[in-house]
């Protein structure tokens, strides 16, 4: 992959440089998030038809089948993953390429600017080519998902609509901001570590303000983050609850089937997965397209200053 100019922002960059790729990517992405409601459809036929029956071939059959869906979506996990994994390190490696070309003179940058550039090609190439391998593919799978097991929660059950947005409402009103948050802390812990680069660089040794600033930064990231993770994590366990009550209440007075209760649950459980990932996915983007930010700026400004 060779992307000699980098667009204004990471999405223009991922798009310009990875566009073949992007499509592949999503086509697994697709076939993982279309089989992601069949083991729950075949975990309440178990439940109601057969056992219920005492079809013994049936769940025989039935077992068989739950085991090559999970196969199967298994086999187009790895797919996908591998997949990434190669458009990613092939970004960090374009990246590192661009900074080689475009040379380095300590001399006539100064030490500051040994020390930036350092930072990038170290530190900040990887995260940035990273986010590449998912950065088109990973909400869509991760939507898909969603989109799929809320769907067939509500085909067994439309109260269910009603749980599943109770149980994302909520944090759509508390992620948002705390996002924000660590996005401010994050586009300043990079400058602060560019610095402490320079410092090296200049003198050997980092200046003790800047590195309690990074300490406390991170600090400050790591509290919003796992507080974040806190409210997302109660609101999960909450939904399973009512879930329980709910589906077990209708069960004993014979309006639902026991299975139907079991696939809910597990339904929910199979939307934490994608909601914490997407929340992740996220989280990646906005911390990231600082980091591009910078990483843009700062060649741009080496470009001007060589020219």
């Amino acid at each position: 992959m060779q992307c000699p100019e980098l667009p204004q922002t990471i999405m223009g960059y991922v798009l310009r440089c990875s566009g073949r790729h992007q499509i592949g990517l999503a086509l697994l992405s697709a076939g993982v998030f279309g089989l992601s409601s069949v083991p729950l459809e075949i975990q309440r036929r178990i439940v109601n038809d057969a056992i219920t029956s005492g079809a013994t071939r049936t769940i025989i059959w039935l077992a068989i089948a739950y085991a090559a869906v999970a196969l199967l979506e298994q086999v187009l996990k790895l797919a996908l993953n591998v997949y990434r994994g190669w458009v990613s390190e092939d970004a960090v490696r374009a990246l590192r390429r661009t900074l080689r070309d475009m040379g380095h003179d300590p001399h006539a940058e100064g030490d500051d600017e040994t020390g930036t550039h350092a930072a990038m090609a170290v530190a900040e190439a990887e995260p940035i080519g990273g986010f590449v391998g998912m950065a088109i593919s990973e909400p869509l799978l991760q939507i898909g998902i969603l989109a799929s097991v809320i769907g067939y929660m509500a085909y067994l059950e439309p109260w269910t609509l009603l749980l599943s947005a109770g149980f994302l409402g909520p944090q759509l009103l508390f992620v948002p901001p705390m996002q924000r948050a660590i996005n401010r802390s994050a586009s300043e812990r990079i400058r602060t570590i560019r610095r402490v680069g320079g410092d090296i660089v200049e003198t050997g040794v980092p200046e003790e303000k800047r590195i309690e600033r990074v300490f406390s930064l991170n600090m400050r990231i790591y509290k919003v983050k796992f507080s974040m993770n806190l409210g997302m994590n109660f609101m999960y366990h909450l939904a399973i609850a009512v879930a329980l009550g709910v589906g077990g209440l209708f069960a004993v007075e014979h309006r639902i089937q026991v299975g139907t209760v079991v696939a809910v649950v597990s339904g929910l459980g199979k939307l934490n997965d994608p909601w914490g990932d997407l929340v992740n996915w996220g989280r990646e983007l906005s911390v990231d397209a600082v980091k591009y930010r910078l990483f843009a700026d700062a060649l741009r400004h080496r470009a001007l200053a060589t020219a």
